[in-house]
Order: C-alpha cells, then sequence, then structure tokens
C-alpha cells in the first residue's frame, strides 16, 4: 500500500470510528420530547431513567445491527462479485423474518417473548446456511447460483409470510406487520450483551478476511492464480454473513438497504480496498443506522416511524440510482 493510500486509509478509518462513537455519544439525548439535561446531569427522574433505559440501549442496538448488517453487505458483494448484493436480495433475511412471523402466528405472546421470536427467526436464517452448505457440495456451486438460489427463497419465504398474514387474527397480524417493517427497540443490556458477544467474533472474521476479498473479488481464476480456493472462501463467508443478518434481524426486524448504501457511499470516498472498505462500512454502518433512528423517532414526535421505513425511503432511489448508473 502507498504512503498515500496508507496515510488516506488511516484518516477513513479513524473518522468513521469517530463518526459511530459521535452518533453513540450525541444522539441519545436529541427525541421528540425535550429532556432536561439539569434532571440529567443530576441522574433524577424521569430523564436519567429515560436516557438509560431507553434512548441509550437503542443507540447501542443500532450501532451493532447497523456495522453487521453493513460489513456483511461489502463482504457479500465481494464474494459475488457483484455491486447489488446484499443480504436482502440473497434470501437471508427474508429467511429470518419467516421464522419470526411462524412463532408470532403460532405461539401465545410470542411478539413479546425474547428468546422465542429470536430463536425462530435464527432458525430460519440457519437453514438458509444449511442449503448454502448442501450447495456448496455440488459441482454446480457458483457466486450466480447462490444469488438465484437467494431470490427463489425470497419469493418462496414472502408467499407463505403473505398467507400466514392473511390467516392471523387481527391481533396477530398487526403484530406480524409492526415486526416486518423492522425497528430499533429499546432492549435490555442483557440482550445487548449477547448480541455483542456473537456478533464480534463474527465481524473480527469477516475483518481478517479482507486481502482474500481482494483478491476474489479480481474473479475466481485470479484467486486460484494465488493459491486462494475462492469456492472455500465463499460458502464460508456465506455462512457467517447469513448468522450476522439472521441474529441481527431476529432483535430489529428486517432492516433493508443498510448492507447497500453504506458500502456503496464508502467506496466511493475511500475505493475498492476491503483493508479499508470493510471497517469502514463497519463503523459507518453503525452511525448510519444510530442516525436513522433518531429520525424514526423525532421527525413525526411523539409517534414514531419504525426505521425500517426510513431506511427503505432512503435507500429504494438509491438503488435505482445506482442501477441505471452501471
Amino acid at each position: 500500500m502507498a504512503v498515500d493510500s496508507k496515510r488516506r486509509a488511516i484518516t477513513t478509518l479513524l473518522v468513521s470510528a469517530l463518526a459511530a462513537l459521535a452518533a453513540l455519544a450525541i444522539c441519545p439525548f436529541l427525541g421528540g420530547s425535550g429532556m432536561d439535561y439539569g434532571k440529567l446531569w443530576r441522574q433524577e427522574s424521569p430523564d436519567w431513567a429515560i436516557f438509560l433505559n431507553l434512548r441509550l440501549p437503542r443507540a447501542i442496538l443500532a450501532l451493532l445491527s447497523g456495522g453487521a448488517l453493513a460489513s456483511s453487505g461489502a463482504m457479500f458483494q465481494a464474494l459475488l462479485r457483484d455491486a447489488l448484493a446484499t443480504p436482502d436480495n440473497l434470501g437471508v433475511t427474508a429467511a429470518a423474518s419467516l421464522g419470526a412471523v411462524l412463532s408470532i402466528s403460532l405461539l401465545d405472546g410470542a411478539e413479546t417473548s425474547f428468546p422465542v421470536v429470536w430463536l425462530a427467526a435464527v432458525a430460519g436464517a440457519g437453514l438458509v446456511a444449511l442449503l448454502i452448505s448442501a450447495l456448496a457440495a455440488t459441482r454446480k456451486f457458483s457466486p450466480m447460483s447462490l444469488l438465484l438460489t437467494g431470490i427463489a427463497v425470497n419469493a418462496m419465504c414472502a408467499a407463505v409470510i403473505m398467507l400466514l398474514h392473511s390467516l392471523a387474527g387481527i391481533t396477530r397480524s398487526f403484530q406480524i406487520t409492526h415486526w416486518l417493517m423492522g425497528g430499533i427497540d429499546a432492549v435490555p443490556y442483557s440482550t445487548l450483551a449477547i448480541l455483542a458477544l456473537i456478533l464480534t467474533p463474527l465481524c473480527f472474521w469477516v475483518l481478517l478476511q479482507a486481502r482474500v476479498l481482494n483478491v476474489i473479488s479480481f474473479g475466481e481464476t485470479w484467486a486460484m492464480g494465488r493459491g486462494i480456493d475462492a469456492r472455500k472462501k465463499t460458502w464460508q463467508g456465506f455462512l457467517v454473513g447469513t448468522l450476522l443478518v439472521g441474529t441481527t434481524t431476529a432483535i430489529t426486524g428486517p432492516i433493508a438497504f443498510v448492507g447497500l448504501i453504506v458500502p456503496h457511499l464508502l467506496r466511493r470516498m475511500v475505493g475498492p480496498d476491503y483493508r479499508v472498505l470493510l471497517p469502514a462500512s463497519l463503523f459507518g454502518g453503525g452511525a448510519f443506522l444510530i442516525l436513522c433512528d433518531t429520525i424514526a423517532r423525532t421527525v413525526l414526535a411523539p409517534a414514531e416511524i419504525p426505521v425500517g421505513v426510513i431506511t427503505a425511503l432512503l435507500g429504494g432511489p438509491f438503488f435505482v440510482w445506482l442501477l441505471w448508473s452501471r
């Protein structure tokens, strides 16, 4: 890496990390209902309780979720060598959503019982992981076959979700609709700790693959010429990406376009080198989702907009622009 490029990479990483920390430090103080900062400083109720139990956990959840979604999106785009590849169009998000909707439809009070929906969503994403492992054992395994399989999985999951939605009663139908819109809600710190314990080693593995992804992004033949088993790395990457997205979706619901918007915006600033792009996406995704969540709970206060609506309104036009500008 040349000296100028190295300096630029270090600057980018510092800026993205500082942006994430600044968003985490500032955004919890912003909201639709004004806070008494004097009471907050003196740690008096109700402002201190609102900050500590509602706003700060939301910001931490957005940081973890945004980082996981953005870094997995960047990794999928390298593995498939397709700029439009995201966890959403590979079937992972849809399968996790189907698992969650099944638990809400079939079990009593499932929406508010944290482990049930979470486990069901992870199980749905796990089925996609098993499908990937099965495909990896066949001769026809390729990035394109994975992408097309993901499109088929998306269509099937969407059909079953619509069927379950139509058969559900009014109460459960509302619960399903609310969950499918995706949202950052306040969760206990114990849940955040579990989420961090799961996501941290997975994100660390993704960052360690940066040099390999740089080579694979030039094509399988190029990678094979340099002693890299692109096929093995592809299905390993898909498994790790599936676990990242499935675990995140299980808690937040489907939040679209984070894995598309953040890597592409950063790629235009830092270039295609995954040694820089992956950590920048990790921090940038966290900052982006914290800002989206702040907009979601502020713009129509005291009502809240699901953060999935905000990311979709931003990501839809961006996706169309990206598609037509290629």
